[in-house]
């Protein structure tokens, strides 16, 4: 799977394990930076991914910031995302499997670090369930079609 992933600075040192363990499992990862620990804005690096995303240049998305919430805000503000915010296994799974995410977030700071991997398992490997999430995700897609850009 090709997979778009970027951080802030404090992120760096997550984005660099996930990229380690995604590539061990034979992904290709495009990393949208930033690729150092210096004061940088979120908002740049978690728009590359999320357009990465929107535009089917990557099939997925991870985006890292401190404690997620920057980066969980700036993904979604882009049409045809869905951001889901995981700091377990269980959130990862559920965000997959009814809000049928296509980018994942994740905080440098609380995530726990024993489930990294079956947090990345869960969503890369989940399946949208459809059904009932179907007709809510449809309505999220109404809204962004109405919204000003």
């Amino acid at each position: 799977m090709k997979i778009a992933i970027g951080c802030d600075h404090a992120g760096l040192e997550l984005k660099e394990k996930v990229k380690d363990i995604l590539a061990r499992w034979g992904n290709e990862v495009v990393d949208f930076g930033t690729n150092s620990k210096d004061s940088v804005d979120y908002p740049d690096y978690g728009f590359k991914v999320a357009r990465a995303v929107a535009t089917g240049e990557a099939e997925r998305g991870i985006a890292i910031c401190w404690t997620g919430n920057g980066m969980c805000i700036v993904t979604n503000k882009v049409k045809g995302i869905r951001a889901g915010f995981a700091l377990n296994s269980d959130m990862a799974y559920y965000t997959r499997l009814h809000n049928n995410a296509n980018v994942l977030v994740l905080s440098q700071k609380y995530t726990n670090m024993e489930q990294l991997e079956d947090i990345l398992k869960n969503f890369l490997e989940t399946e949208f369930e459809g059904g009932r999430h179907l007709r809510r995700i449809d309505k999220i897609q109404a809204v962004e079609e109405e919204a000003p850009t």
